[in-house]
């Protein structure tokens, strides 16, 4: 971003607010995180694609056009979700034709319907899945994890963050893990890409002696709830300020034109003036004043009300256990189960390379985010300001070998593209030698279906 180019837009647009409250550190990293987080429309196909069978519906897809899709007529037991959801997101066909995911594609048929979250059609599907799998989340189910040796069990958890008004400010979901000898730890709802489901018949260990739900809670509560409770209070508080600021020079300035209109005409009416409609004009005058100070002190205390910040509606989703994966010992097993000693020295030396490029490194290795490492390139004037963001995968081999992505990790590079870096790091055991590719998810992966994950060739690696 060009600082200067920045400076002469904060000093011609909102001049002293902008100049006040812009951040560009902030804006940076929200543009940093709306990218980790953004939902292509592969991912929105793939999960409307297979819920909506559960709604009754059954999408087609067009012979003559890949990703698009006719629907047909809705099922009658889908529209009351619709009719339910029509306040917050529009009316629900009865009949949709061709529908598609992915925006781009209606530059070519402006008749298609896109549906992505927040369409009535995507919104109604959701809502109905969710009511008729609830019972099967709270009954549970198993995993397998390749790189796990002892079984855990997880609890998946959602919360929101209130305002004083009521609005949800934060739903988000939460999973406690909870090992055997009954320690209790946060994870990312995302572990559960890096899981293959075990076959029916599988016997889940005995949970007798482990924390209850009410103990998982109390630390979900700690650990996670309150940390996001006094991250959101803060930024809440800054930015109640900033639109309370600039609410009183806004009205005020308002009331001061009125109150000096009002203030003229009675001293014309003091001064004898028999002018027709004086006394209507200043009665006028006196109400919007009287409507401006009631609307500048409502506000405030809106204002105030949405200051406070609260954690409500904590909801036990479901349950699954954990177990390690039975194709761990075997060859192919062998070859994917990452090594933690050798992971420690990839991860370091990609960090030492980094960091000599003049990056900023965070490690975000037990986030389950789809990647080891965020790096940044610090701006040269704000070294507190990035201006180019890489989101890092490490992969070390003690020499020279076949590398492996977990589902989360390849899906996490199909979504981020080009701001997704591979680190493979060979010879670990010996001379660390770096190997980086960006975008990797085009390397043309192989998906290993029995354990969830997807391997590449080393040569393909060393040619890239």
């Amino acid at each position: 971003m060009d600082t200067e180019r920045l400076k002469r837009i904060t000093e011609s647009a909102l001049e002293g607010l902008a100049k006040r409250e812009l951040n560009l550190s902030v804006i940076v990293g929200k543009s940093e995180e709306a990218k980790e987080r953004r939902l292509v429309p592969e991912v929105v196909e793939g999960f409307f694609i297979d819920a909506a069978p559960l709604a009754g519906i059954s999408p087609k897809e067009a012979s003559n056009q890949k990703h698009v899709y006719r629907v047909g007529r809705l099922p009658r037991i889908l529209l009351p979700y619709g009719i339910q959801l029509e306040q917050r997101f529009g009316k629900l066909g009865r009949e949709y034709k061709q529908i598609v995911f992915d925006k781009k594609l209606l530059a070519k048929d402006p008749t298609l319907e896109w549906v992505t979250p927040g369409h009535p059609l995507f919104e109604s599907v959701r809502s109905m899945v969710l009511d008729k799998v609830r019972e099967d989340l709270q009954r549970g189910t198993i995993f397998y994890d390749l790189n796990r040796e002892d079984p855990v069990r997880l609890m998946v958890f959602s919360a929101e963050i209130r305002d004083g008004r009521g609005n949800i400010l934060h739903k988000r979901l939460f999973v406690a893990q909870t090992t055997l000898d009954g320690s209790i730890t946060i994870r990312q709802p995302t572990i559960f890409l890096d899981l293959s489901i075990a076959p029916k018949g599988t016997v889940a260990p005995e949970d007798s002696g482990m924390p209850g739900r009410e103990q998982v809670e109390t630390t979900l509560y700690k650990e996670a709830l309150v940390p996001m409770l006094e991250n959101e209070q803060k930024q809440r508080e800054k930015d109640v300020k900033t639109i309370l600021n600039h609410i009183e020079i806004s009205l005020n300035t308002i009331i001061d034109r009125i109150q000096l209109q009002f203030a003229e005409l009675q001293t014309q009416k003091e001064s004898g003036s028999r002018e027709p409609g004086l006394d209507g004009r200043i009665k006028m005058l006196e109400d919007r004043l009287d409507e401006l100070n009631n609307r500048l002190e409502q506000r405030k205390a809106d204002l105030l009300k949405e200051q406070q910040c609260t954690v409500s509606n904590i909801q036990h989703i479901g349950s699954a256990w954990v177990l390690p994966h039975p194709e761990r010992e075997t060859p192919t097993g062998k070859n994917m189960v990452s090594n933690p000693e050798i992971e420690k020295i990839a991860v370091k030396a990609v960090t030492e390379y980094e960091e000599a490029r003049g990056w900023k490194v965070e490690s975000v290795e037990d986030e389950n985010r789809g990647f080891d490492l965020i790096s940044r390139k610090p701006l040269p004037e704000d070294s507190q300001t990035a201006i180019e963001v890489r989101f890092i995968e490490v992969k070390g081999r003690s020499h020279i070998g076949e590398i492996a992505l977990t589902t989360n990790e390849f899906k996490t590079a199909e979504r981020l593209k080009k701001d997704f870096w591979l680190y493979v790091v060979f010879n670990c055991a010996n001379d660390p030698e770096i190997h980086i590719i960006q975008d990797p998810a085009r390397l043309g992966w192989k998906p290993v279906l029995k354990v969830e994950h997807y391997h590449v060739g080393a040569e393909k690696i060393l040619n890239f």
